[in-house]
């Protein structure tokens, strides 16, 4: 199971515009990667759009905001348009990325299992590390936990300069 300190794994993956997307484009950066079970859903929704209310001040942080699922391009395309979207959402149709993440989980639900995706963020440094896991998100306010947490990871390295 991944942790804090981690290099992040790299992979690439299909994203709403039909280009293959690889971790590694976006050494430099910061990146919130975060993992959600289906495009369209109360709580994906929630989660994507206080994503989106943020992302101006995300990437003032110089982070990237990557969402990925299971659903396939066209959910995605269909999803980003009509939340209005600024990120990239990423298609992980076999849950191969998932597995490597750990996030690929067996589910239960009204007393039946299920494998399904357990909704996990991941803060990813510069260099490709994990600074923070956030495990079984609660959508509402999540995003801006992660932006409270940005900044605190950016004071403190500033802070060492």
């Amino acid at each position: 199971m991944l942790k804090e300190g981690d290099n992040a794994p790299d992979f690439t993956l299909k994203s709403d515009e039909d280009k293959e997307i690889s971790l590694k484009d976006y050494r430099g950066k910061k990146v919130i990667l975060y993992f959600y079970p289906k495009d369209g859903t109360s709580g994906c929704t929630q989660e994507a759009r206080d994503f989106r209310d943020l992302a101006e001040q995300f990437n003032k942080e110089n982070t990237v905001i990557i969402g990925v699922s299971k659903d396939g391009v066209e959910s995605h395309k269909i999803f980003k348009k009509e939340n209005n979207l600024p990120f990239t959402l990423l298609s992980d149709p076999e849950a191969k990325v998932l597995k490597k993440y750990g996030v690929w989980k067996k589910k239960i639900l009204y007393g039946k299992a299920f494998m399904g995706v357990e909704r996990t963020t991941f803060l990813i440094d510069e260099e490709g590390r994990i600074k923070k896991i956030y495990r079984k998100v609660k959508p509402k306010e999540h995003a801006q936990t992660c932006l409270l947490d940005l900044k605190s990871l950016s004071n403190k390295k500033s802070k060492q300069v």
